[in-house]
Order: C-alpha cells, then structure tokens, then sequence
C-alpha cells in the first residue's frame, strides 16, 4: 500500500481529500466535515443557487428598467443650438433666439415636456442683450373678445450674470411689445446691470418709470414707456420672484384704459429670458410653464 496522496480537483484550490490505493482496489474518502445536514456539499463562499441567482436577475432587470424610465423621463423631446431654431409641439413652440449677430456666444435649449424646458447659455459679459429664448403660445384675439389669459411660471436661474426672465406679449400688427418682468438682475427702479427700454433716462443711466408701485395682474410693478421700432411698455416687479402667476389679461385691460392702445389683436405670449451676460455657461431651468386662454 502506498502512503495517501493529495488530490486536488480542477478548477479549486484544493480540497481535504486523499486517496488510498490498493493493488486490486480503489477507495475514496471525503472529509466528513464537508457534509451538510441533506448530504450534499455546502456551497462554497461566494457561490449563489438558482433561488438566489434567478432573484438577482429580477432585480437587476427592474433596476435597469427603472433605470432607462428615469433617463427617459429626463431626456428632451428637443433640443437645438441653432441661432433661430424652433420648435412647436402640444399647442406651443420654442425658439432658440440668439438675436444679438456677432457678439452672441453659444447657446442650447432643450424642451422636456409642454411646460418644462430649459436653456444653457455662455454669453459675453458685454452690452446689449444677446439672446431671448422663449416659449411661446398663440392667442389670436382682439382683446375685446378674451375672458381669460393667464400666465404661470416656476423656475431656477443663476445668482450671476446679467439677463431678466419675462413675458413678452406682441398685438399681431407688432406695433406694441409688452413685457413683464418676473426676475432680474437689475433693480426694479430701473436701474443696474439690466434696465427696461425707456424714453427718458437719468443722469446715472437709470430708466424712469412713468407709473410706480401700481397693482394690476396679481403684482406690483414700476412701469416704463419706450421705444425700439414699436413701442415697448415694460412692467417691471417690485418684489422679484422664481414663480407665480400673472393675470396677463388684466394688466393689457388696465394698459388700454390708460390710453396706450385700443382694442388690440392679441398675438404670441411669450416667456423667457433676456440674457445680456452669462460669461462661462449659465442654466436657465423653466420646471412649470404654461400660459391659458378663454
């Protein structure tokens, strides 16, 4: 009889079995303390059964659905860098609007739903706004015949830079441009790094409000008259704000009693933001936007 041999088996390190041969017999023997309570082997460490590797499975397959669900959901139905490109979809459109020629940077606006959209822009820090992107809806009316028209916003912007997020209202012929300032950079005075167009100025730069303080369409606002080949009433918020709702329509029905206009074919609703200065890429993020009509 030999003296017992160490086997070792493919594929392991090494197992406590040894092998006892005989000249006519062969006998094998397995380490009583690798037998569990059903007779089998143990699983060795590491090792998952069918059980436990099916449950994986599943949970690695939901995960990965979560997973493309999420990427959907945060993934745009659009999304474009061209100057003037637009959009339309769900009774709205976006425009891109880099208005500002040469001395524009890039931009990209990416729209997620019919009420959330957002816009990266890298604008120099220079004078004269570059870019308006903007969503926009189509009213079509003579003012005379809408009951309601309401606009609500929610939004993040940059603590930097130099723009002012607004509606900008157009009555179809394009002979007057209203627009209303939610937030800015600037000063609601009419003074800062941001100013609304104005016919009358002072001797620091700042624009001068034809009517202050007034409370029309849910707000406070300073207002300002100008002119930019039409004219351009700008009510600017004395409180700033990232979110509300403005009763558009109330505040055109107090601009025509002041005289400003008749009654005017309402054309496009617009909002967004006017970017002046956003030097190094600034995100603009429009989460709940949406403008009504009756």
């Amino acid at each position: 009889m030999r003296m017992p041999q160490l086997v070792t088996d493919p594929g392991t390190r090494q197992t406590d079995r040894y092998e006892i041969v005989a000249p006519q017999q062969k006998e094998s023997f397995v380490d009583s303390t690798r037998i569990n309570g059903t007779g089998s082997l143990p699983s060795p460490p590491g090792y998952v059964g069918r059980d436990d590797d099916d449950l994986f499975r599943q949970t690695l397959n939901q995960a990965r659905l979560s997973t493309v669900a999420l990427v959907s959901a945060n993934a745009p139905i659009w999304r474009s860098s061209a100057p003037y490109e637009d959009f339309s979809h769900g009774g709205y459109s976006w425009n891109n609007d880099i208005w500002g020629g040469r001395g524009a940077g890039p931009q990209t606006i990416s729209v997620y739903a019919d009420n959330r959209w957002s816009v990266w822009s890298n604008q120099p820090n220079t004078g004269g706004i570059k870019s308006y992107p903007h969503q926009a809806f189509n009213v079509g009316k003579p003012l005379s015949s809408i009951k309601t028209l309401t606009g609500s916003f929610n939004q993040d912007v940059p603590s930097g830079g130099a723009w002012d997020t607004a509606y900008d209202i157009w009555d179809s012929s394009h002979q007057n441009e209203i627009m209303l300032w939610t937030n800015h950079t600037g000063n609601p005075d009419g003074s800062g790094n941001v100013k609304p167009i104005s016919s009358q100025y002072d001797t620091s730069g700042a624009a001068i409000p034809v009517y202050r303080n007034v409370n029309v369409g849910g707000a406070n606002w300073n207002v300002f008259v100008g002119s930019n080949g039409q004219r351009v009433i700008s009510l600017v918020r004395t409180s700033k704000t990232d979110s509300g709702t403005v009763d558009i329509k109330g505040v055109l029905d107090w601009l025509k009693s002041k005289g400003y206009f008749g009654d005017i074919n309402v054309g496009s609703v617009q909002y967004g933001v006017e970017i002046t200065g956003s030097a190094g890429g600034a995100n603009f993020n429009f989460k709940n936007c949406s403008v009504t009509s009756t």
